[in-house]
């Protein structure tokens, strides 16, 4: 089938966008096929934890109010224990983003006096608020929790010598150690698990005692591991990013050692009530289905990724990582260099939406954030960033940030029609 069969002009596609595309797309065919054998193990390790828990429609039923025995809600708290190689986990529809999950975690294990220790930086712009790096009612720093961080290197790595440095230093009493696998907002590389093996165990070795609780959004399922498997205490996700596969409505999960995930299932609901309470409301079946799917959504999503990296690359762009790059997560950096680029890019994403596609994206004040961010989403869940989405803070040096793709072939129309709304905004000009 020709080009203009697959792509009518009323697409608004260019032949010649498409062209230069699909010529990157068979060039890079080869690097593209490493995502299918994570997604083929993943989907091994998640099939045989639904297997060994015998999941049954039974598991499906709804409860409502105080959720007690729920059959379903424990069942699949067993399933990510036993995927993320992890004593216990907690799973609930009621955190409403990883940010949430995130702050259960610190809240439930953190005390007075306790310092937190970040080792990738500053953490995420909406975990600021809640530590209290930009002062914000609640955050960890009124309830008298200190909060330290040690910069990554000029080249993207751990400083091990400020991280021994705040370690031994007994007057920071540090309780936890913060790690931030992706970027962020950031401009440096997203850390894989062989790097956070090293890193966990060089904190280990100064002090034994101190949780490392490990951010593992946009992470899951790109790697053969998972942070638990490695020394991490506690990791940390969202719903709907790559666990939720694209079908989760909402949620978050904790997953590590029992006392420390009891601890944030404490602070979730109440003190004495923990895990056992939480209705699922009838979502159970549709987390469980979400979660066998998520290998495959990933792998796609990766593959989307590999694919951006390397036509922006082509088209003159600093991209990070590189397309030849071993991935580790389903971020795709892309630095445009304008706010007029970036509007463009987050335009053709839009475009390429099954939901809302006739919307223009535009830059405005979010929550969580100090900065006009503008986001690109056409989602069938609010804010499901599996889903082939893009957003960049409105600041310079002006780069937008690409993830998702339920299908491999969603995440290339997205790439097209970016580059199709980057040429037609004079952007990219002789391809």
């Amino acid at each position: 089938m020709t080009n203009d069969q697959l792509y009518p002009a009323n697409m608004g596609l260019s032949p010649r966008v498409v062209d230069y595309v699909n010529q990157i797309e068979s060039k890079m065919a080869p690097s593209m096929e490493v995502p299918d054998c994570v997604a083929e193990y993943n989907q091994l390790k998640v099939l045989h934890a639904m297997q060994e828990n015998r999941i049954s429609e039974a598991h499906f039923a709804a409860t409502t109010g105080y959720g007690y025995n729920d059959l379903g809600r424990s069942a699949l708290e067993a399933v990510y224990a036993a995927i993320f190689k992890a004593e216990s986990a907690l799973v609930r529809p009621q955190m409403v983003s990883g940010t949430h999950a995130l702050a259960t975690a610190l809240f439930g294990n953190l005390r007075p006096g306790d310092t937190l220790l970040s080792v990738t930086g500053a953490p995420y712009d909406t975990l600021q608020a809640v530590i209290g790096i930009r002062p914000t009612s609640g955050s960890l720093s009124e309830y008298g929790i200190e909060y330290r961080q040690v910069d990554l290197t000029a080249e993207g790595g751990f400083d091990y010598d400020g991280i021994r440095s705040a370690l031994l230093d007994f007057h920071l009493n540090v309780k936890m150690v913060a790690i931030q696998r992706s970027k962020g907002y950031a401009w440096r590389p997203s850390f894989s698990i062989n790097q956070l093996s090293e890193l966990i165990s060089f904190i280990k070795n100064i002090n034994p005692n101190v949780l490392c609780m490990v951010d593992n959004c946009y992470g899951e399922f790109v790697e053969y591991k998972e942070p638990i498997e490695i020394g991490a205490d506690l990791a940390v996700g969202s719903l709907i990013k790559n666990p939720g596969g694209g079908l989760a409505p909402a949620g978050g999960y904790i997953v590590g050692a029992k006392s420390y995930v009891e601890k944030a299932a404490n602070w979730l609901t109440a003190p004495g009530l923990g895990m056992e309470v939480g209705p699922t409301l009838g979502v159970t079946a549709t987390l469980m289905q979400g979660l066998f799917m998520a290998p495959q959504v990933v792998a796609s999503s990766v593959r989307g990724a590999v694919l951006a990296g390397a036509v922006f690359k082509k088209l003159g762009f600093s991209v990070l990582p590189d397309p030849m790059d071993v991935r580790t997560d389903i971020v795709q950096a892309i630095k445009i260099g304008s706010a007029e680029g970036v509007l463009a890019f987050c335009k053709g994403i839009q475009k390429a939406s099954p939901v809302d596609s006739f919307v223009t994206p535009e830059g405005a004040p979010m929550p969580g954030y100090d900065h006009r961010v503008i986001m690109a989403a056409g989602a069938f869940i609010q804010g499901s960033s599996i889903e082939l989405s893009a957003d960049a803070p409105l600041i310079p040096p002006f780069t937008v940030y690409m993830q998702g793709g339920l299908t491999r072939h969603h995440a290339k129309i997205g790439v097209i029609s970016a580059m199709q709304e980057l040429t037609n905004a004079g952007i990219i000009q002789n391809q």
